[in-house]
């Protein structure tokens, strides 16, 4: 007698390589779908329960979720990009040349990666701009805006080590000026400045440091941060504070008995 496509996955979440997977079973229970949920790290990203209001549609502007869109799209045309550069000297501005004139849909590839970036950093001020705004920085959502602002930073430094890698004269220019500034740190600029650069100058070291913190140390940070990012909203209880929420009732009781 064949076998169902139920009965084929049942035997498929019995089987050994899928309890090695998913290490808590199957089952229909409140305690299995939270074990199946805290112990897939993809799945652990959402809560096992959520609020009714967190359902609801409401006016917002999407800015979190626009600049995550955003970072995807760096992520993907960067990739591409990293296909026909090299980062070396005598190479890395005829291969932005051959990008711009050479390379098919080559433009259109780099400039869809460049107003990303343009994007994206305006996207996260103004998402910051929002959630300070809408007082979500208070408890129990301040460790959350604690990883927003490091993001922030990450960012700014996305953008500004991608700055150096065309190697055209714009580039050359405006690291050094920005490389300068920093040496400007009291006590730890001169510091500073020689681990940006890898040296004194911007010559072949600063840009073989600028592409490893911008195409693999930057955007890997930038991914786990973004990944506590997001479970910490669910585990807060969504994006802003609610006026049933025990920080707000008790801050309320307190400004009460102030009066």
């Amino acid at each position: 007698m064949a076998k169902t496509a139920t009965e084929y996955f049942d035997n498929l979440r019995e089987s050994r390589i899928w309890r090695s997977i998913f290490r808590s079973g199957s089952g229909s229970s409140t305690l299995h779908r939270s074990l199946a949920i805290q112990q897939n790290i993809f799945l652990h990203l959402f809560s096992t329960k959520v609020r009714r209001r967190m359902l609801n549609l409401s006016a917002t502007w999407y800015l979190g979720t626009l600049t995550f869109g955003t970072f995807l799209i760096l992520v993907v045309t960067g990739i591409l990009l990293m296909l026909y550069y090299h980062p070396s000297v005598p190479q890395a501005y005829a291969d932005t040349k051959d990008l711009q004139f050479v390379v098919s849909s080559g433009l259109f590839l780099r400039n869809l990666h460049r107003w990303s970036a343009h994007a994206m950093v305006f996207l996260v001020f103004a998402h910051m701009f929002k959630v300070f705004y809408r007082g979500a920085y208070r408890p129990p959502r301040e460790f959350n805006w604690v990883i927003g602002v490091i993001l922030l930073l990450v960012t700014l430094l996305l953008s500004y080590t991608g700055y150096l890698l065309p190697w055209d004269q714009l580039a050359f220019w405006a690291i050094t000026v920005g490389s300068n500034i920093a040496s400007a740190v009291p006590l730890l600029g001169n510091k500073i400045h020689f681990m940006l650069l890898g040296g004194n100058l911007v010559n072949a070291n600063a840009l073989l440091r600028f592409y490893v913190l911008h195409c693999m140390i930057l955007p890997l940070a930038a991914m786990f941060l973004i990944g506590i990012h997001f479970w910490r909203i669910r585990k807060d209880g969504g994006l802003y504070a609610h006026q049933s929420e025990p920080a707000t009732v008790r801050a309320k009781a307190m400004a009460k008995q102030a009066q």
